[in-house]
């Protein structure tokens, strides 16, 4: 069932609620106010009567007392029954007529009581009514006709009424319901026409200010991530269909130079050295293919392991220095440093590793002396890893771009590298719930700031 038609369904419904509840009201009330009133021109008949009758001496006088009667208003078919405290009936309009509560009616008066009852087709008053010393039972009775019949015309109007107003409750809902619906139907319209080639365009916002608007400007936001996002693919797919391709050709070349003809075993084996070194190459650029995708895939993550940062770093100089013996990396640590928690943060160590090669690699292959300081310092309850250099630096337009998969700077073409490192290291760092920045100034060197939290 479509939106449109629920949201009529619910209108039509609770506006038939509504309507059926306030003509029930209104036929209740006007039944009630009516019977009440029909029984206060009765008791205002009955008090009228009496009062003729007791002031008239001639009690027994039928014929007096009846033109007495008949010079007030009388109701249809009305009977009026007087009865003293001694249970005598003084006055009787109607000698034949007979109430079967009787006496229940007199007691119930006598006790004080002003006594409602109905003997079909009649409606019946007991009242009190005081003269001098003397207490008189009054009971009077009429039909009330014409109540019934304003009831029923009334009653067929409500019905009427209502049925009316559910045929407009549904126009109205239906009517309403298109208009509240129309921004989502133009952002479905407009969806439609969105695909993987028109991530560019964009759904009506509106107003802006709404539910809808804020729908839309949300769904907007959405699109514009999924834009950057497939840029990005897009390119990452290019370039590393690029960088994949380079040693692939390399290895073919080389293999294809060796099969023209026979060479000597000094030849083969400098050739199959340098396969090796672009199958090295290769690996490598797989491995952190991989890599990037893995960290990609996962977004922030909360690792339970405790890492010591400062035993990372002091491995990786290690390892680093054994490898290149031109490599020369300094760590240092801040006086405020005083406690080994200070220096554990949660999270994964091999991947933490990376990050932190990557960084350090970068310090030493563009510096001239190979050199890089490192400093580690407390922040509160974060921990920042500062990576100092003097080398070639990073041109400022271009600081931002190093984060992007494959870039490298202008002035760093020279020096081997596929510039994948710094964006691996930004999403490790990002799923560390850390931040990285890079400050740099080119000829003079590059400063990378790494920030982590600390355990709790």
């Amino acid at each position: 069932m479509q939106i449109r038609t629920r949201l009529t369904l619910q209108f039509l419904l609770i506006g038939g609620i509504i309507m059926i509840a306030a003509s029930v009201s209104i036929y209740l009330a006007s039944a009630r106010f009516h019977r009440n009133d029909f029984y206060d021109l009765l008791r205002s008949r009955a008090v009228s009567i009496t009062q003729m009758v007791l002031d008239s001496y001639e009690y027994t006088a039928d014929r007096a007392l009846r033109s007495v009667a008949d010079r007030a208003a009388r109701l249809q078919n009305e009977k009026i029954m007087i009865i003293s405290s001694d249970d005598d009936t003084i006055y009787t309009s109607d000698k034949s007529w007979e109430l079967k509560t009787l006496n229940n009616i007199t007691g119930r008066v006598r006790s004080g009581d002003e006594v409602f009852h109905r003997q079909d087709p009649y409606e019946v008053l007991g009242t009190l009514h005081t003269s001098g010393s003397y207490n008189f039972v009054v009971i009077a009775a009429a039909i009330d006709r014409d109540g019934p019949l304003r009831l029923k015309e009334l009653r067929i109007l409500l019905i009427v009424v209502c049925l009316i107003s559910l045929i407009l409750f549904s126009v109205a809902g239906w009517f309403y319901s298109g208009r509240a619906l129309k921004p989502i139907s133009d952002v479905v319209k407009k969806a439609e026409d969105i695909s993987i080639t028109s991530l560019h365009l964009r759904v009506p916002e509106g107003n802006g200010t709404d539910e809808i608007g804020q729908l839309a400007r949300t769904f907007n936001k959405m699109l514009e991530r999924l834009e950057k996002s497939f840029a990005v693919q897009k390119n990452f797919i290019a370039n590393a269909s690029h960088e994949l391709r380079n040693p692939l050709t390399s290895i073919n070349g080389q293999i294809e130079v060796l099969a023209m003809k026979d060479r000597s075993a000094a030849e083969y084996k400098s050739a199959l050295g340098s396969v090796l070194e672009d199958i090295r190459s290769l690996i490598d650029l797989t491995n952190r293919l991989l890599l990037m995708a893995r960290t990609s895939a996962e977004g922030p993550v909360n690792y339970g392991s405790r890492v010591r940062i400062d035993e990372i770093l002091w491995q990786i100089r290690e390892e680093m220095m054994k490898l290149n013996d031109k490599y020369r990396i300094d760590i240092s640590l801040d006086s405020s440093l005083d406690d080994s928690v200070q220096m554990t943060v949660s999270g994964d160590e091999s991947l933490l590793k990376t990050a932190m090669t990557n960084v350090i690699d970068n310090a030493c292959k563009y510096s001239p002396g190979h050199s890089a300081d490192i400093r580690i310092e407390s922040a509160g309850r974060h921990l920042k890893i500062i990576v100092k250099d003097n080398g070639i630096g990073i041109p400022e337009e271009e600081i931002l771009k190093v984060f992007e998969p494959f870039y490298r700077g202008t002035n760093a073409l020279t020096v081997q590298g596929i510039g994948i490192g710094l964006s691996l290291v930004n999403q490790i760092i990002n799923n560390h719930n850390g931040s990285i920045s890079i400050s740099s100034e080119t000829g003079k060197g590059t400063t990378v700031t790494i920030v982590l939290p600390t355990i709790k």
